[in-house]
């Protein structure tokens, strides 16, 4: 790594996706657990296409195993901040996380809107998750870093947050619920 390579962009782009997660994230471990107890059983009769193994599975997480799997996504996002700051915002994987993080918030305000209520997350994506990937691609379209814009980089980071979320969760349940 040069000074060149981090001297691209700074801290507050890359590292600050970092931050803008772990925000996001504590509404989240604060609010998701207990959310899905009430409400799951009203959108169960709004939603009955949706299959059963989701709303079994959805209130199968407890607030133990929801934390650890946020503290697993911590690493995964941690070190994709980490590889952009060191890559001055050049990093592939930086930039999908990045996408995949927006990409994340749009997904809770259509939720909210789908239920016609707050849902977990919701709170912080319009005035932090959205507002910080848009800044970010910004400064780094600026810098002349940012990729360019296609429609499969977008289902690339949408891709790395469903495959992050599905290994967070995994590890975390085999954390919680070890095998006898």
């Amino acid at each position: 790594m040069t000074a060149d390579d981090q001297s691209s962009v700074g801290a507050a782009v890359t590292l600050g996706l970092f931050a803008a997660w772990a925000l996001h994230d504590t509404e989240e471990v604060l609010t998701a657990p207990r959310w899905i107890r009430k409400n799951v059983p009203e959108l169960r009769e709004r939603w009955p296409g949706v299959p059963e193994r989701v709303w079994r599975g959805m209130e199968g997480v407890d607030e133990r195993e929801f934390t650890a799997a946020v503290g697993v996504m911590a690493g995964i996002v941690g070190a994709g901040a980490v590889a952009g700051w060191a890559s001055g915002g050049r990093s592939a994987t930086y930039q999908a996380m990045l996408n995949g993080f927006g990409a994340h918030g749009l997904l809770h305000i259509g939720q909210a809107v789908a239920v016609r209520g707050y849902t977990p997350g919701v709170a912080t994506s319009p005035l932090l998750v959205v507002p910080f990937a848009l800044w970010a691609r910004g400064r780094l379209k600026k810098a002349g870093v940012l990729r360019p814009g296609r429609a499969r980089d977008v289902v690339a980071g949408v891709a790395w947050a469903a495959v992050a979320t599905a290994v967070s969760h995994g590890v975390a349940h085999r954390l919680v619920r070890p095998r006898s």
